[in-house]
């Protein structure tokens, strides 16, 4: 009896060590650990036929095709660059306008998974200039394809009712002629301004583009709630948080 007890231990004890070692490359996965995954309360359209990419962070997106362009139909969350290195997450404001390396926020430094989820985090230009801040296979858009869009669906006055998401859910009234009929999903994840601030989350959806105006700020994109238009060339300061949304490569 006394050696079946033995015997019993030593396999109790392996199994531990074993279940011990599997929740260790577990805590090294950042899939198995990314509490977004899956809240998004984004409201798709359901006619459309969508594909998915991953980040480096182990978020799953949905994707799109539009014209000859395939984008990510969400706003990008990572918190890694491509390389494995970690974004910091600067929540104080004056550190934020300080900045002179990449970070992310969230918005009003929320920690709602389902908000966070469902408008992605907002970056710095910083983050954006490095090239690593979209997964391999993926980058952040240029102006010139943002222009590739807008053209391919009418134009900046016609492009913005087709690609934002319908209705009011995540959109303030009136949501000015959305449709959503590409699938794109853009949503209004605000802003952080330069002096570290927030602004604007259910107004307007602001996103970086790639390419630079000037030493001091880049082309970008904004879509409005009580407008069906896209500007693409907006002016952003490079020290303002925005969204980001990827483009394959």
């Amino acid at each position: 009896m006394k050696n079946i007890s033995i015997f019993a231990l030593l396999i109790m004890g392996a199994f531990l060590v074993f279940a011990g070692s599997c929740n260790k490359d577990d805590d090294n996965n950042p899939s198995s650990n990314n509490q977004t995954i899956g809240k998004t309360t984004a409201v798709f359209n359901p006619n459309v036929s969508y594909g998915t990419m991953t980040d480096q962070d182990g978020n799953t997106y949905k994707t799109v095709t539009i014209g000859t362009q395939t984008w990510v139909a969400e706003n990008l969350r990572t918190t890694i660059y491509n390389d494995g290195t970690a974004i910091p997450n600067v929540t104080d404001g004056d550190e934020w306008c300080d900045l002179t390396t990449g970070a992310y926020c969230n918005y009003n430094n929320t920690t709602s998974q389902d908000t966070i989820a469902t408008f992605g985090r907002l970056y710095n230009w910083n983050a954006v200039n490095t090239g690593l801040l979209a997964p391999k296979g993926w980058h952040v858009p240029t102006y010139d394809e943002w222009e590739t869009l807008t053209d391919y669906l009418g134009g900046e006055y016609a492009a913005g009712e087709k690609l934002k998401e319908e209705g009011t859910s995540h959109w303030y009234t009136p949501n000015e002629g959305a449709t959503n009929e590409t699938g794109f999903t853009a949503l209004p994840g605000g802003t952080r301004g330069n002096k570290g601030l927030f602004f604007f989350i259910g107004n307007y959806g602001y996103w970086w583009s790639a390419t630079e105006y000037d030493a001091a700020g880049t082309y970008g994109c904004i879509m409005y709630y009580n407008y069906s238009r896209v500007d693409r060339t907006f002016y952003y300061d490079k020290k303002l948080g925005l969204s980001v949304r990827c483009v394959k490569d």
